[in-house]
């Protein structure tokens, strides 16, 4: 994990919201991921909040949407917002 990256975590009923804070680079993305995949089992929603992103490397970039393949067919619904959505979803800006 990058020293610089921070996920917070707020459940809700059928919800997750997750607060991305610091740089985003390859690592980042793989925690990112590793954490949807825990934390997503009994949640169809998953808010992420990327307006603390202070810089968005492509290589996270990258590695976040490669890897996001994956989650979609688990029937998780991913919203991205905030001022750094489209810099990581290009669909988001």
């Amino acid at each position: 994990m990058a020293t610089n990256f921070k996920i917070s975590v707020r459940r809700e009923s059928n919800s997750l919201h997750l607060k991305l804070a610091g740089h985003f680079d390859g690592s980042s993305a793989h925690e990112l991921i590793h954490l949807l995949r825990k934390l997503c089992k009994d949640r169809t929603k998953v808010y992420i909040h990327t307006g603390s992103l202070r810089h968005i490397h492509p290589f996270g970039r990258s590695t976040f949407r490669n890897n996001l393949r994956l989650l979609a067919g688990q029937g998780i619904s991913i919203v991205l917002d905030g001022e750094n959505a489209g810099r990581i979803l290009p669909e988001y800006g």
